[in-house]
């Protein structure tokens, strides 16, 4: 957790230390970029300069050429009102401006606006130089006056700062998440992988390579442990059988001793029966644990699963099915060549573990049906029967409980779960999935479905 903590709040730090920049760099554009709008007011072409050269240029009796050219350019007007209030002359002036003034009009529009246009006042002993801008162009407040346009970008200014800096973060964003989940996701990969019981070897460079040593150093640990389990059920299946033969042997013996009594040899036939149900168990327990450590290699080879299903439904007939039972075969025609790579044998053992939970469920028969098509680019192996089937709540805990000691379901017989999961193990090492359904009297269906290389 330190690691984490220190490794992600060099990020937070890194974060901050942007946001910070960003502000800096705002202020500073910002003291910038209207120092420079504003001081433009003050240069050469500025209101008060343009009324000092129009003066100079200008008076009592008219104005020079150059100097009206430059007011049409600019878009001005300019007028020159004597000490009496009247206009001795004009340039470019509006229809709404007015030729005859009072002292009290110059005193209202001297310091800010004639007839909403801005006006320039230039006074000498003669009268008053009036210079009007266009409507709309400046803000005049008190002394001072100011660009409308300028004030009109103040808005877009900070909009164009706020998408800027929103650009920034986001790339700041975008790149410490790609750098966080290339660091991390090998070791999130890793943990999911461990989770399953995995042997995983991460490498991870950087503030984190701590955390993948001790990941490394768990699924070495866990991996052993798994090799010791294994280990450790083979061993055991290995030396019940010597005694489980014996037994198997001698109840056997008596079976077939013409000198036992009834009751001795029926006695002696249910030690046998068990003795083989033991037997399957420590051979299905081995298996399944080979299969969950992958320890059980696979021989694997391109066979028709159609051929296989025949072949197997031929030997549970000719192994004695009771009358009971019947058993269809149901192969799409589509699916009558295709090939598919698995172990046969393991296969095999999965088709019968459920063929005979239909047998073992259903004491007083049914139909036992082995299906095989092609559904969404799938090959799907259907096993299934019209027996008493079980309740939704039971079928649930079926298949949601994943360790076959804790199904508690007496409808299945599968050796306490046992051979169901060794069906699902059997799946999932063929990289296909199971479904199960069923209602109470109305059957058991298990649907497998494997990927394979569709050739229509």
């Amino acid at each position: 957790m330190k690691i984490f903590s220190k490794y992600i709040s060099k990020y937070l730090l890194s974060f901050i230390g942007l946001i910070l920049v960003l502000v800096v760099l705002n202020i500073t554009a910002f003291a910038f970029t209207f120092y420079n709008a504003i001081s433009r007011n003050f240069e050469s072409n500025s209101p008060q300069n343009t009324l000092k050269e129009v003066a100079e240029a200008s008076s009592v009796n008219g104005i020079t050429d150059d100097a009206e050219k430059m007011l049409t350019a600019n878009s001005l007007w300019a007028m020159y009102l004597n000490t009496e209030g009247s206009c001795n002359w004009t340039v470019n002036l509006p229809q709404e401006i007015p030729t005859e003034y009072t002292i009290q009009d110059i005193a209202i529009f001297s310091r800010g606006y004639l007839k909403d246009y801005p006006v320039f006042i230039w006074s000498d002993e003669n009268g008053l130089l009036v210079i009007g801008y266009p409507k709309n162009s400046y803000i005049k407040i008190t002394s001072n006056y100011y660009s409308i346009d300028i004030i009109r970008r103040i808005p877009l200014f900070f909009l164009g700062i706020l998408v800027f800096d929103l650009a920034v973060l986001f790339l700041a964003y975008s790149h410490s998440k790609a750098k966080i989940s290339k660091n991390t996701e090998p070791i999130i990969s890793s943990i999911a992988a461990l989770s399953e019981g995995k042997s995983i070897n991460v490498t991870v460079n950087g503030e984190l390579s701590e955390i993948a040593t001790s990941i490394n150093k768990a699924s070495n640990i866990i991996s052993r442990q798994n090799t010791a389990r294994a280990n450790w059920i083979s061993g055991v299946s290995h030396d019940i059988r010597t005694p489980l033969s014996i037994i198997m042997g001698y109840s056997e013996r008596i079976v077939n001793d013409k000198d036992a009594g009834n009751q001795i040899k029926e006695q002696a036939a249910i030690i046998s029966r068990q003795s083989t149900k033991i037997k399957d168990l420590v051979q299905d327990l081995n298996l399944v644990s080979k299969l969950e450590y992958e320890m059980q290699p696979l021989q694997k080879e391109n066979i028709r699963l159609s051929k296989l299903l025949r072949s197997y439904a031929i030997d549970l007939i000719n192994s004695g099915l009771p009358d009971c039972y019947s058993l269809e075969v149901n192969i799409s025609p589509t699916v009558e060549n295709t090939m598919i790579e698995c172990d046969a044998k393991l296969i095999t053992r999965a088709i019968n573990n459920l063929v005979q939970n239909s047998i073992h469920s259903n004491p007083e028969g049914c139909t036992i049906i082995l299906a095989l098509q092609i559904t969404d680019n799938k090959l799907l192996l259907t096993i299934q029967d019209n027996g008493i089937g079980v309740a939704t709540e039971k079928l649930e805990e079926l298949k949601n409980k994943p360790h076959y000691m804790e199904s508690t379901d007496d409808r299945l017989d599968l050796r306490h779960g046992l051979g169901l999961l060794l069906v699902r193990q059997i799946v999932e090492a063929h990289h296909g999935t199971i479904e199960i359904e069923s209602k109470l009297q109305e059957g058991y269906k298990t649907n497998i479905y494997f990927l394979f290389d569709f050739n229509p």
